[in-house]
């Protein structure tokens, strides 16, 4: 029902930036945004799937992991959202994932098994 697609990553030097963005659509005349809870999740290898950034809701409720809370920021517009990476460090060479769920109030936003719908991930390689 819902598709998301990444895009964005890439191979960086250590301090620098990238910006991922997730397309996201859905089936029905009624889709929005609005309905889930959309979250960037990222996998390095050998690793468990860390939550990063979630934001959620006709509020945009924003909730984010404290590793990366001071470095990467979520946004969202009509049709899909954004992770915009700052400062990047060898250690957040990973999988990207977009990830969501239908969005009630209350939800387990840090807990990567909660999310329903995921997009097929884009590489981010930091190193020089």
């Amino acid at each position: 029902q819902l598709q998301l697609v990444e895009s964005g990553g890439g191979l960086v030097q250590p301090g620098g930036s990238l910006r991922l963005s997730c397309a996201v659509s859905g089936s029905g005349s009624d889709f929005s945004l609005e309905s889930y809870s959309i979250a960037w999740i990222r996998q390095a290898p050998g690793k468990e799937r860390e939550v990063l950034k979630c934001i959620s809701g006709r509020a945009l409720i924003i909730h984010s992991a404290d590793s990366v809370a001071g470095r990467f920021s979520i946004s969202r517009d009509k049709s899909a959202v954004h992770l915009q990476m700052n400062n990047l460090k060898p250690e957040d060479t990973a999988v990207y994932y977009c990830a969501a769920r239908e969005y009630t109030g209350a939800f387990y936003w840090a807990d990567y098994l909660w999310y329903r719908y995921w997009g097929q991930g884009t590489q981010v390689t930091v190193s020089s």
